[in-house]
């Protein structure tokens, strides 16, 4: 669940297919920095209802997005 949404953001963000997002995908590669990623986690504190603290975590991937999203919400 938490993936889908990201893809659909990211889709819609980027004006692509949501298939071309996977759990792989970089964002340096989708040419996304830091800010967008900051602007992506506000969306998803809206969507989930749950409040997202970035921290010291590296976010490279949308895994690793989607793995401290997911450890938040537990």
């Amino acid at each position: 669940m938490v993936f889908e949404k990201i893809a659909a953001l990211l889709a819609e963000k980027l004006e692509c297919e949501v298939s071309t997002i996977t759990m792989e995908t970089k964002f340096a590669d989708l040419g996304i920095d830091s800010l967008d990623v900051m602007e992506l986690l506000m969306s998803l504190e809206e969507e989930l209802g749950t409040e997202i603290e970035m921290g010291d975590n590296k976010v490279e991937t949308v895994a690793d997005l989607v793995k401290m999203i997911e450890s938040k919400q537990n």
